[in-house]
């Protein structure tokens, strides 16, 4: 009896374009009480496997949470499949405003302490004695009055992208940081405000409006089905929509448009941009905002570091990254030190990536007049052979070109950071002037490369 996903990543993405079918992108949760999640879970892989659903979903005690997509072809079928468990009938599918074919590439059905984490250890706590929920037409009305205070639910990476105007947008990694100091900073208002939430789907809303009941305030309200089910309430009825900007989603597309505003900054130049991306480097995988512009520059990466790790041999990038668990470094989401323009808005500088740290015992005296020095650079190439005895180094030239004055930089892990001019080399084996991509290039050094060092050429 198979329970888990057997194919790749890979392998269901060629897969789902040899079928050629139209696939749906929805989300649900649904607050209950579940004796035997293990066996609930493995009912649903079991009856979702052969209709070819994909996706992320998590079941606990306390109900389920799932992101997914399907063929269209099978949606009905899907339906039925959920239905027939008393608290899903009738369920709400928040179907997602833009689709994607690949949204999902496995079928990963999780169990979890909680289908939402929250950090709360409270047996007084009714997770089911929720707060009024708005249809958007009723959520803009609320918005107007001046008694109500609006606030984002979703952590600050999602929030920067779009959110709703003059909502209190908390500057959180995650939703359990978000209900304390929400409860501190509207202690004064239980009775006299309107407290008005929404999320992505609603599921985080739900938890929060009844922690916040729970916790005294009087006037709870929340945005049923989330942005999702606003946006389609929006277009359905004509109406404004009050949300600005990009919603953000946890699969492969991570955002899905609003509205044409552009409310964010590319984290690397502050170009206007909303596009997330991950750090292509496997051992980073850091989220950030990243313009087409400083793409292809950084080549997907979030630093010049992690520029350096992904042209090295493959075996090197996982010997580097062994052992090392980035989870959390990971959903740090965009606040990493490394984003410069991120971290330093008032001064409004060009993105300069800081370089990785490393400690030269003794540097040759040609090469102390350029120590320390944070320099431009473009790429050339890769150390392939070393003489040691010779002080000789072979480079294979793979980008851009270098000639005899440039002034270069050689770096790696051991080697650290070592600049000089250049002052004769060879091409190819023949003495020459000037090396092209496809080149190898030897010339004399005053040390002893490794074959993980880079060669860059400096710009003035």
């Amino acid at each position: 009896m198979q329970l888990y996903n057997t194919l790749s990543a890979e392998e269901r993405a060629i897969m789902i374009d040899d079928a050629g079918k139209q696939r749906l992108t929805l989300s649900f949760y649904a607050y209950a009480q579940l004796p035997n999640p293990t066996e609930f879970r493995n009912e649903l892989f079991l009856a979702w496997n052969p209709l070819d659903v994909l996706g992320r979903i998590y079941v606990a005690n306390e109900g389920i949470n799932a992101q997914l997509s399907l063929p269209a072809d099978n949606f009905y079928a899907f339906k039925d499949s959920i239905e027939k468990y008393d608290f899903m009938k009738d369920i709400r599918l928040n179907i997602a405003v833009e689709h994607d074919d690949h949204s999902f590439l496995k079928l990963t059905i999780k169990v979890r302490d909680k289908i939402v984490a929250d950090g709360l250890v409270d047996e007084t706590f009714d997770v089911t004695n929720i707060g009024i929920h708005l249809k958007a037409k009723e959520f803009n009305e609320l918005l107007k009055n001046p008694n109500t205070i609006v606030v984002d639910m979703r952590n600050h990476y999602e929030s920067e992208i779009g959110h709703f105007t003059d909502a209190i947008k908390p500057d959180v990694d995650t939703f359990r940081e978000s209900l304390p100091i929400i409860e501190e900073q509207l202690s004064e208002h239980k009775q006299d405000k309107n407290l008005l939430m929404y999320c992505t789907g609603g599921i985080r809303c739900e938890k929060a409006s009844a922690y916040f009941k729970h916790k005294g305030f009087e006037n709870v309200y929340q945005l049923e089905g989330g942005i999702i089910e606003y946006t389609r309430q929006v277009k359905a009825e004509g109406l404004k929509s009050k949300f600005i900007g990009k919603n953000f989603v946890f699969d492969h597309r991570l955002g899905e448009r609003i509205t044409d505003d552009i409310v964010s900054q590319c984290h690397q130049c502050g170009k206007p941009c909303d596009v997330h991306t991950n750090c292509v480097n496997e051992g980073c995988h850091l989220l950030f905002i990243q313009c087409e512009e400083c793409k292809t520059a950084m080549e997907g990466c979030c630093s010049s570091e992690c520029v350096e790790v992904i042209h090295l041999p493959e075996e090197e990038q996982k010997a580097i990254r062994r052992g090392i668990k980035n989870g959390n470094k990971i959903f740090k989401k965009g606040k990493s030190d490394v984003l410069t323009y991120k971290n330093n808005l008032e001064s409004h500088s060009v993105f300069v990536a800081e370089e990785p740290k490393t400690t030269v015992k003794k540097e040759p005296k040609m090469l102390r007049q350029f120590a320390n020095a944070r320099v431009k650079k473009i790429y050339i190439g890769k150390g392939i052979h070393f003489y040691p005895k010779a002080n000789i180094g072979q480079f294979l030239i793979e980008e851009n070109e270098i000639k005899v004055g440039d002034k270069i930089l050689i770096k790696g892990s051991t080697t650290g950071e070592q600049q000089m001019i250049l002052s004769e080399m060879f091409v190819n084996e023949i003495a020459s002037a000037k090396a092209i991509p496809g080149d190898t290039c030897t010339f004399k050094l005053p040390f002893r490369i490794r074959l993980s060092d880079k060669l860059y050429k400096i710009i003035e």
